[in-house]
């Protein structure tokens, strides 16, 4: 009986983690995208051309890739490169 219990208690862990991961990036309304501020590889996913998904991007604040950040927030935030922007920009040359 014990282990019947673990088993359950083990599959609905792992239930619960993998819905988690399945949910899209965007989901938490708390957040927005925030291009150009994301350093090398440390994008968040569907982050545009010349990138597949999250840790791709090439190069630090690459303005055509995004980080997820508390709403609000994106436009405050500076970089070498100037401010977070809400809207992907050119991808540098």
């Amino acid at each position: 009986m014990k282990t019947s219990l673990a088993t359950l208690a083990l599959a609905g862990s792992l239930a619960t983690a993998l819905a988690a991961v399945a949910a899209p990036a965007n989901a938490d309304d708390s957040k927005e995208k925030c291009y150009g501020i994301a350093m090398k590889g440390q994008n968040d996913c569907a982050a545009g051309a010349g990138t597949t998904c999250a840790g791709t991007s090439k190069i630090d604040y690459q303005q055509n890739v995004f980080k997820l950040v508390p709403k609000g927030t994106c436009v405050s935030m500076t970089t070498p490169n100037g401010h977070g922007m809400l809207e992907p920009g050119m991808a540098p040359t």
